[in-house]
Formats: C-alpha cells, sequence, structure tokens
C-alpha cells in the first residue's frame, strides 16, 4: 500500500485540506447529501484502498463544506469478516492523517445491549471491548510513523502495548472534549443520546441469546462488527476521536426476534438527520 500514491490520488480531484472527517456506518451515507459543493472519489480510484463488500456502503470518498466546514465523509467502510486484514481496514485512516485531519468521527450501526436502549438511540462510545482478535497488530504503511507513546492513548487491557507504540498507563481513546460537546449538542437538538462502552466482535453473524445476556453482563452497552481498529489506528496516529453508535436493533435475549440487515440500514436512514445535527454543531467553527 502506497500512501505517496493514495495523497496523490486525492490531490489530482481536489485541493481541499479539511481537519474534520467521518466514517459513516450501515445506513448513514445519506450524510452525503447534506455536504455544499461536494466533491466525490470512489475506492476503485484510490490506490492501496480495498473494495467494501456489505450492503449500503457507498464506497466513496465525499468532500464537501458542512456548515461552512470543510469534511471528508467515508461512505463506506471494510470489515474484518470481509476477509481484509486490520491494516488494510485502516489504512484509510493512514491517509486522512498525510491530508491534514486531526478529529475523526467513526459512526456504526450497533444492537443494542442496555435494555433502556430504544431503536435510534444514539450511543456516543466512552470505552470499548475489543474481541477482534488481533486489532492492535497494525502494520502502517511506508512513510506513516505512529506518535510518540506519551502522545497516544489506548485502553487494551492485557496487551503488551509497548510493541504497539502505545503508553503503558491507560488514557482515553475517545476524546472527553469531543465526547461532551456531543452529548451537549444532542441535548440542545433534542436528540436521544447517551455514553456507553462499545463492543467489537469480528461478525458476520449476529449474537445468539446467550451471547446477549453475556455481553451485558460485561458492561457492554452495545455491540457491532467495526470501529475499535480505526479508534485504535487513528489514535496512534494523534487524531482526536469520536464514536457513535447508532442503535439499529434492541437485544431482547428473553423475547428474542430476528435481526434482519435491512432494518439496519432503514434505522440509519432515520438516524441519518439527528446525527447530522448534533454534528454540525460539534464541528462549527
Amino acid at each position: 500500500m502506497s500512501l505517496e500514491a493514495a495523497v496523490a490520488a486525492v490531490r489530482h480531484v481536489t485541493d481541499r485540506r479539511p481537519r474534520w472527517a467521518m466514517i459513516l456506518g450501515s445506513g448513514l451515507g445519506s450524510l452525503v447529501d447534506t455536504l455544499d459543493d461536494a466533491e466525490r472519489i470512489d475506492f476503485a480510484a484510490l490506490p492501496g484502498f480495498a473494495r467494501t463488500t456489505a450492503a449500503g456502503h457507498a464506497g466513496q470518498w465525499v468532500f464537501g463544506d458542512w456548515g461552512g466546514v470543510p469534511v471528508i465523509l467515508m461512505s463506506g467502510r471494510l470489515h474484518r469478516y470481509g476477509g481484509w486484514s486490520t491494516a488494510q481496514l485502516t489504512f484509510p485512516i493512514a491517509v486522512m492523517g498525510a491530508l491534514g485531519v486531526e478529529r475523526l468521527l467513526i459512526s456504526n450501526a450497533a444492537g443494542g445491549l442496555h435494555p433502556s436502549l430504544r431503536v435510534g438511540d444514539l450511543v456516543f462510545v466512552e470505552d470499548h471491548i475489543d474481541w477482534l482478535f488481533g486489532t492492535p497488530a497494525l502494520r502502517f504503511p511506508r512513510g506513516v510513523e505512529p506518535r510518540p507513546a506519551s502522545a497516544a492513548g489506548a485502553h487494551l487491557a492485557g496487551r503488551d502495548r509497548s510493541s504497539l507504540g502505545l503508553p503503558a498507563r491507560t488514557v482515553p481513546l475517545y476524546d472527553p472534549e469531543l465526547l461532551e460537546a456531543a452529548l451537549a449538542a444532542a441535548r440542545q437538538a433534542d436528540v436521544r443520546a447517551v455514553r456507553g462502552t462499545y463492543l467489537a466482535t469480528l461478525g458476520p453473524h449476529y449474537e445468539t441469546r446467550a451471547e446477549y445476556r453475556m455481553m451485558r453482563r460485561l458492561g457492554a452497552d452495545v455491540v457491532g462488527m467495526s470501529t475499535v481498529p480505526e479508534v485504535v489506528a487513528a489514535a496512534r496516529l494523534g487524531l482526536r476521536v469520536l464514536a457513535v453508535s447508532m442503535v439499529s436493533n434492541v437485544a431482547r435475549p428473553d423475547c428474542p426476534s430476528k435481526a434482519e440487515h435491512a432494518e439496519v440500514l432503514a434505522a440509519g436512514a432515520d438516524a441519518a438527520g439527528p446525527l447530522g445535527a448534533i454534528m454540525q454543531r460539534v464541528i462549527s467553527p
């Protein structure tokens, strides 16, 4: 993967240098239509970018202005269950850093584990549990250097942090100031939003009733199949990270129902407007 080639391909289309970027989860692709003066680049036109296989993921980078602030919206992402390595699915983060991005919002569609959650709720992530088994084994492309250990943050209990370029002590991966700003913006926009813990699994199957019960006991509020590798990569590159889960279905282990991807996409489409309203408040200059 050539970082220089990917950056050159972007620069061939646009010379914008946004400080904000956002990865759009399942069903949230309509947010690209809210950008002014949009310029689109297909993943296929960016060297080193793999092809997204998840339904509802357009596979594009969209540059534009959001409330007067230049941003990159990444419409679609890669997942480990698609056969991609951690290095492949985090390569776009390295390109963002090379383009000057400083703040990254990572969104996802997730199953609600906490009994108080409802479909459409937004859960801003303050911590995670990593069941992707291999997320920290990051290999950046040539020319990309992680920030010194004292400048990066991680919460990777039980891992050898010294081999990751991460500090030995526990510091937040998820930026506390951005988290508080997002929750405040949600209150102003009258949107249901809370803070919580995200559990990342390999997928692509949904969880069993017994697994839902176990995840609740572990302290997870939402469960999904993405986000954590991107968060860890962004933190290593010194980006400030805000992550949000849109609750697309709710786990009811004692009253089971079948989860369908079409429902996930529909819930994301309904949540796109409220999430966009929150983010415009957060990123406003």
